[in-house]
């Protein structure tokens, strides 16, 4: 009798064994990108992902690579986030500065209803260039933890400086403002 029970026991721990690692492989391939902040903190700056998307408006698509040799204040937000209604007149505002140093904002509309998105650019009379990325495939690629996100982006298409949650002045001027010194 003692022979028959005793591979239930380890069958058993075998089974909380495996799901203990599966548990742990879940909780680890779920931790957002933090190696955008570590080359950061390191005086690194990390080549930005690709983006490549449909525009929001006009039907065309975009790219981040179509800015190239520029500093690109890079914004993920949608209609529904209260802090990037907040931000908007300030990256609004912001565009027009950067414009006249061949520099730009960039909008990305993400996970978002397509006609709210319009609305809301109408509503803060936006005119910087905005891509739309309706899935969220970008989320991933950037390491987004939430909305709104800003990358500011160097003249290389590197990832010099990151904000998880709304850009400030300070922010912008602390971070964006050096790049346009830089040279190609």
């Amino acid at each position: 009798m003692r022979r028959l029970l005793a591979p239930i026991p380890i069958a058993v721990l075998c089974a909380v064994v495996a799901l203990v690692a599966l548990l742990a492989y879940g909780l680890a391939s779920n931790e957002p990108d933090r190696t955008v902040e570590q080359s950061l903190a390191l005086g690194g700056r990390k080549p930005a992902p690709k983006v490549d998307l449909p525009a929001l408006t006009g039907g065309k698509s975009g790219s981040l690579d179509d800015y190239r040799g520029r500093v690109v204040v890079l914004n993920f937000w949608a209609s529904w986030c209260d802090p990037c209604r907040a931000e908007s007149p300030l990256l609004q505002r912001w565009h027009k500065r950067l414009s006249k140093n061949d520099a730009t904002v960039l909008g990305v509309d993400i996970q978002d209803i397509a006609d709210d998105a319009r609305g809301f650019v109408a509503e803060y009379g936006l005119t910087y260039p905005m891509l739309r990325d309706g899935p969220g495939d970008t989320r991933d690629e950037f390491g987004i933890l939430g909305l709104p996100e800003t990358f500011v982006i160097d003249r290389q298409g590197r990832i010099a400086a990151v904000q998880r949650g709304a850009v400030d002045e300070r922010f912008m001027r602390d971070h964006v403002l050096p790049l346009l010194k830089e040279s190609s």
